[in-house]
This record gives structure tokens, sequence and C-alpha cells, in this order.
């Protein structure tokens, strides 16, 4: 059964219980993630289940799943998630800060038909929380539990104040999963997406005729965002080099066709 690339599963999820269970991990046990290279701001984590062999205990490994200090400790976290028949390999606390942004990238070992299914249940979130997959925002709220393709592009962005801490947890490609994602929805319910500050930039170029033209001409690309990120910052809109290339790689031709012709 071919996967969505992103399905709100129909489970319930415990929420209150998940929210005492994180309370209670000691700050002392949130690590920086092993991608340096992927981030800005804080974006740390909390390894519940993972490898036997890995580097650390946030890293990806091929051993035997190892169940680490607050899962084995406190049982609220396998109480919550008790009634889901799932085969878990890895189970982590991710983090991010207010202001932290996680950069586009993939996931490639992910990929595949045998690859691991990679589920979200937010905990901690606010609507300044975008996350982007294939240049789409997916919509997610507290207390859901979404799957996500995330050898798929990705990005997220926390413009809130306060952190986003998401449980994430990689399964096994069990027949009941593969179901429930195919019987999940695309959204959540009486969502109001938020648009990002940069499609908002994008909406107020199409309509000014002196923010258009301050960006048509420019051939030179790195001078193109510059004036973009200056021109938003202006109207008091706020976007990345990343985000805006990330825009035109998925060809929005507005950004680089109209507006520079």
């Amino acid at each position: 059964m071919a996967l969505a690339a992103f399905s709100r599963l129909p489970v319930t999820v415990n929420l209150p219980l998940l929210l005492q269970a994180l309370a209670a991990v000691e700050e002392d046990r949130w690590q920086g993630h092993f991608n340096t290279a992927y981030h800005s701001g804080d974006w740390s984590g909390v390894a519940l289940i993972s490898a036997a062999d890995a580097l650390t205990e946030l890293s990806p490994g091929r051993g035997q799943p190892q169940h680490r200090a607050p899962w084995s400790e406190d049982g609220r976290w396998q109480d919550a998630l008790g009634d889901w028949p799932l085969d878990i390999v890895s189970a982590r606390l991710l983090r991010l800060g207010p202001g932290g942004r996680i950069h586009e990238h993939r996931d490639y070992d992910l990929g595949g038909p045998d690859a691991d299914v990679r589920l979200h249940v937010p905990l901690l979130s606010s609507p300044g929380v975008e996350f982007w997959l294939d240049g789409q925002i997916i919509p997610m709220r507290v207390g859901e539990c979404w799957f996500l393709d995330l050898a798929r592009p990705h990005r997220v962005a926390n413009h809130g104040d306060q952190a986003r801490v998401h449980l994430v947890l990689d399964c096994r490609p069990e027949p009941w999963l593969a179901q429930q994602i195919a019987d999940g929805l695309r959204s959540t319910p009486e969502a109001v997406v938020g648009q990002s500050d940069l499609a908002r930039f994008q909406q107020r170029v199409e309509a000014d005729h002196h923010l258009a033209q301050a960006l048509q001409g420019l051939h030179d690309l790195d001078v193109f965002i510059e004036t973009a990120l200056e021109l938003g910052a202006a109207q008091g809109l706020h976007f990345t080099r990343e985000e805006l290339r990330a825009a035109m790689r998925h060809g929005r031709r507005q950004w680089s066709e109209q507006w520079k012709a």
C-alpha cells in the first residue's frame, strides 16, 4: 500500500499523560541535535528509544532498539501509547526553541518500501510554528498524530515565543499503521492555516507596483534575495534566504521569472 505524503491519523492521543511525562524530563537531558548544519537556534532532543549502537542517544544506528532512561523509568510514555500496536524502533522528543529554524532538507533514510515510518505527535506548539513539507504547510495541532513523508523536502520555523516540542516515533511499516495512514485526513479539524511572512510579502509585491518595480531587473540572484529580505523587513515581514531559495526551487515562477523580468 503506497503511503500518502502526509496524513493525520484517526487515533486518540492521551495528551495530558504525555504532558505530565514531558514535564518530568530534567533539563540536563536535552542534547543539541547532531545535524548542526541543518538548523539555527535551539534544536535539541531527548532520546526515549534509540539504537544500542548509536554514536549518541539521538543519532541513528542499526542495532537493536534500546529503552533509554526517560522511557524505562517513567511508565507514562508507554501508558499513553499503549493502545497503539506499533513496532517502535526510535522515540525522541524534539524541541525547537523560539526563533529557531530547521533548514530545508530530506531524510533520505526514510525513503524506500521497507523504510521506517515516522510519526509526529505535537506536545507543545503555537500558531507561530510553520512546518513546511514539499512546499505546503502541514497544519499540525497539539494532541494529534501525523505521518509525514520526510524523505521529501521539509523545513520548520518557530516564529512564536515558546518552544515547540514534538514526540517523534519511528516505526516499522506494519499493516495496522499503513491502514491508519490510509484512513487519515489531510488537515486539522476547522484549521485555519496561517500564511507565512514570505507568502504575505509575495502577495504585497503582486499588488504593489512600487515593490514589484524594486525587484524587477535584478538578474543577480544574491542581489535579488538581499533586496527582497530588506523590502520584507521594511514591511514588518521576516523570512530567510533559505525560505526564499526554497520557494524558487519549488517552481514559484513569480519569484524567479516575473519579478526579475
